[in-house]
């Protein structure tokens, strides 16, 4: 045979066997399709075959026009993966099925895919154990997180693979091992998403997360090997020792290990950390410091003297350690911090003028420490406290007259010191003050009046001191669940409304008190002449009689002024204006205008109850008309004939409002009445609608507020069948407190299941704000603060593999040090 026939015959054998070759890829393809047939997607429309395979949607050839990537990721795939099928494609080098449903479990075939260099599986329903794919050796990107894949992972696999750039096995059930040393040797890797490891030669690694993991013992010394570390959680653990093994770690962004057993100092190469934003002694040289929370630890030392002037610092959170020296005097003036929290640890030194300047602080927590000297008057120059805890400190000098300008305050505790002189008159300027303790210290002088004038005082504590002088009758005002004066110098008789069993033992230890209720204490003896009660009560006596003539002149005149207006009402010629179907005549109402009908009284006129001849009830306001000035009009003999002026802005605001509004929380407008003069709204009634009794408060906005955060935690709407007959959601939600399954069923359910804890939190505001009793409800600016506290959690990003492919796993920043926490 010639050289020329013998080529000819090789392109023959060529062209028949490519022929023969893309036959059978087109029957794996079409074996493929028929096996995702159940699936909700259109991606196989192309999948047919007359159609060249290149042209398939998701697929990617070769010059040879051989199969080379299979990218059928987020196409809603259902079905088990026919790996027996799908490495029968001898140039398969990505088969990308992440983010679908997929389920079953994956077969040996797999270890046939002998060319593929990507592997994306995550994100599905599998079960079973991941077969041994040592044969991969090509391999460089491998992910399986969140597949539901369990057992043993088979490690030693990875010894034959080691070329690895990207390895996400995170978010699986497998079963605990010891750390697998195969990945030490994986030295290119330089992306790695586990839930259960401990890490030391991978010196490429950027990102590191080992949180909730249960892990035990102390950093190992190899983790100083990891220098492109920028990103390291080992938070919410057992971990124990020091942190002198993260010195090297020079690259570090975010470093976060609250919730540990940690202890010793805070390594001073830390300092030298700039690009760390999270926890860093001298981040504030970056102008980047927000937060410093390093919450239940062991930690000793003192704060680095550079946070003295960390203007951006927000959140400073240092409670429960060991930790000591002064507080540098700059931290307590920081203008836009918002909580300084450094309770259970031993610092020494006072607190410092500075903290005039902190404007925006709230929370001021520096209870059981060493800190001395006066609390200085210009504390008054934080406005903005809530609540201030300096108990069991060795706090000495006068409690500032100034503390009586912290409008806000609602919590002072100034217990366990050594404060003397007076109780400063000015604490009955603290309007929002509910939870007072100055227990335990050298207080001396009377307890001031003032304090029975608190409004919303809750509880108070003044045991302990060196107080002397009667008990304030003012006391006899408050409706306290605590009072304790005990053990002090107090004389006098005890207010005949503090002497019940609910306050009993609250004035032990004051020999000179006497009481003629309560046993404990020796009889008072009869006052000679006439008492100051018996004075003061004719005194108020004559007042009120001059005060009831007054009302009664004053009635009489409405009275008369009312019947004229009565007569007038008739003489008008009315305008009807209806917006449902009315079953009453304009004439039934005008009859009902009467001072009897009367329910409430405001700014814009009178609300008029109106009992219909066919049993119906309805509520009619009557709006004052304005005169051609824009003024209101006032009641007269004649209070609708004045004819100077047209219809309210309130009326016709009212009116445009409601008259498009159709809700189940708002009241049925029927109809508008009116007259060149008079302007009458007719609506549904509806008994107890603050809306005719004008006696909404600031609780009573709480505790709408409260039943609002209800609303948003349980997805349900404020009356729902399921609560039972005449119940709301406040008594659903309080007969579900009786166990943390119960609390949790009250969560929405399509509210994730890692957001509940803190949903719960905010569940527990809710509560609060709904309490029966006004008086136990908190201010909203306290209801503003627990918010703050209980922030939920926040997305913090997507990892993203080094060489830019597509989206893995969403990563959340899990609020470890964000100002949530």
């Amino acid at each position: 045979m010639s050289t020329a026939s013998f080529s000819l015959l090789l392109c023959f054998l060529c062209f028949f066997s490519s022929l023969n070759s893309q036959s059978d890829e087109l029957q794996v393809l079409l074996n493929v399709k028929t096996a995702f047939q159940k699936s909700n997607t259109n991606v196989f429309n192309s999948w047919v075959s007359s159609n060249s395979i290149c042209n398939f949607a998701g697929i990617t050839c070769n010059s040879g026009n051989s199969v080379t990537e299979i990218e059928l990721s987020y196409q809603n795939l259902v079905g088990v993966v026919p790996l027996d099928s799908i490495c029968k494609l001898p140039s398969l080098e990505k088969l990308s099925l992440g983010f679908n449903s997929l389920s079953g479990s994956i077969s040996d075939d797999l270890n046939k895919c002998t060319n593929l260099r990507y592997l994306d599986l995550g994100n599905n329903l599998f079960s079973g154990h991941f077969p041994e794919f040592s044969s991969l050796s090509q391999l460089q990107h491998l992910f399986l997180n969140l597949t539901g894949l369990s057992g043993v992972f088979p490690w030693k696999s990875l010894e034959n693979i080691t070329g690895l750039v990207t390895l996400s096995l995170g978010d699986n059930p497998f079963y605990p091992t010891p750390f697998p040393l195969e990945i030490v040797k994986l030295t290119k890797l330089n992306w790695l998403y586990l839930s259960n490891c401990s890490i030391g030669l991978l010196k490429n690694l950027w990102q590191l997360e080992l949180y909730k993991n249960s892990l035990t013992g102390k950093l190992p010394v190899e983790i100083g090997n990891l220098t492109k570390l920028e990103k390291f959680d080992a938070s919410m653990n057992y971990l124990e020792g020091g942190l002198s093994e993260l010195r090297f770690l020079t690259n570090l962004v975010t470093l976060q290990l609250f919730e540990n057993e940690l202890s010793g100092e805070i390594p001073m190469e830390f300092g030298q950390f700039k690009k760390l934003v999270r926890f860093h002694p001298d981040m504030c040289k970056q102008g980047t410091m927000e937060a410093l929370l390093m919450l239940q630890n062991n930690f000793t030392g003192e704060i680095p003297a550079s946070y003295g002037s960390c203007t951006t610092l927000k959140r400073f959170r240092v409670s429960k350690n060991s930790l000591s020296g002064t507080v540098p005097a700059g931290i307590w003036g920081l203008p836009i911090m918002n909580i300084i929290d450094i309770e259970f640890n031993q610092f020494e030194g006072p607190v410092t003028s500075d903290i005039r300047n902190a404007k925006a602080l709230g929370q001021l927590f520096l209870g059981y420490n060493r800190l001395s000297g006066e609390l200085p008057g210009e504390i008054s120059g934080a406005t903005s406290l809530v609540s201030i805890k300096l108990n069991d400190n060795q706090f000495s000098g006068k409690i500032p007259e100034t503390i009586g300008e912290l409008k806000h305050l609602s919590s002072l505790h100034l217990e366990n010191n050594m404060f003397s002189g007076s109780i400063p008159e000015s604490l009955g300027s603290c309007d929002s003050l509910s939870d007072l303790n100055i227990a335990h210290n050298l207080l001396s002088g009377e307890i001031p009046s003032s304090i029975g004038s608190l409004p919303t005082l809750n509880s108070l504590n003044l045991s302990e001191n060196q107080l002397s002088g009667q008990i304030p009758d003012t006391l006899s005002s408050l409706s306290l669940s605590l009072l304790d004066l005990t053990h002090n110098r107090l004389t006098g008789r005890i207010p005949q409304s503090l002497s019940i069993e609910a306050y009993n033992g609250s004035f032990a230890g004051n020999s000179g008190l006497c009481s003629q209720t309560v046993s404990t204490f020796q009889l008072c003896k009869p006052e000679a002449g006439m008492s100051k009660d018996v004075r003061t009560l004719i005194a108020c006596f004559g007042v009120g009689a001059a005060i009831l003539v007054l009302s009664l002149v004053y009635f009489l005149y409405l009275k008369k002024k009312e019947k004229d207006h009565e007569r007038s009402l008739k003489e008008e010629s009315w305008d009807v204006k209806s917006f449902h179907v009315l079953g009453f005549g304009e004439d039934e109402i005008l009859d009902s205008i009467k001072e009897e009908n009367l329910i409430g009284k405001g700014g814009s006129g009178n609300v008029y109850k109106v009992a219909l001849a066919n049993g119906k009830e309805l509520a009619v306001k009557h709006i004052l008309n304005t005169d051609s000035c824009g003024r209101k009009k006032s009641w007269s003999t004649t209070p609708m004939l004045a004819r100077r002026g047209g219809k309210s802005k309130e009326f016709d605001a009212e009116v445009h409002t409601l008259s498009s509004t159709r809700h189940v929380n708002v009241v049925k407008l029927y109809c508008s009445i009116t007259s060149e003069d008079s302007s009458l709204l007719v609506y549904e009634y509806m008994p107890n609608e603050y809306g005719y009794t004008y006696k909404v408060s600031e609780k009573s906005d709480v505790y709408s507020f409260g039943v609002v955060l209800m609303e948003l935690v349980s997805g349900k709407r404020p009356i729902e069948p399921e609560f039972g007959d005449n119940k709301d959601i406040v008594d659903w939600v309080s007969s579900n407190l009786k166990s943390k399954e119960r609390v949790l069923s009250i969560v929405d359910s399509r509210i994730p299941e890692f957001f509940k804890e803190d949903v719960v939190k905010v569940l527990r505001i809710a509560i609060l704000c709904t309490e029966r009793l006004p008086s136990l409800r908190p201010t909203m600016r306290s209801v503003v603060q627990m918010l703050r506290e209980a922030e939920p959690c926040k997305l913090a990003g997507i990892v993203i593999s080094k060489d830019g492919a597509s989206k893995r796993k969403e990563v959340t920043d899990k609020g470890k040090f964000s100002p949530g926490v």
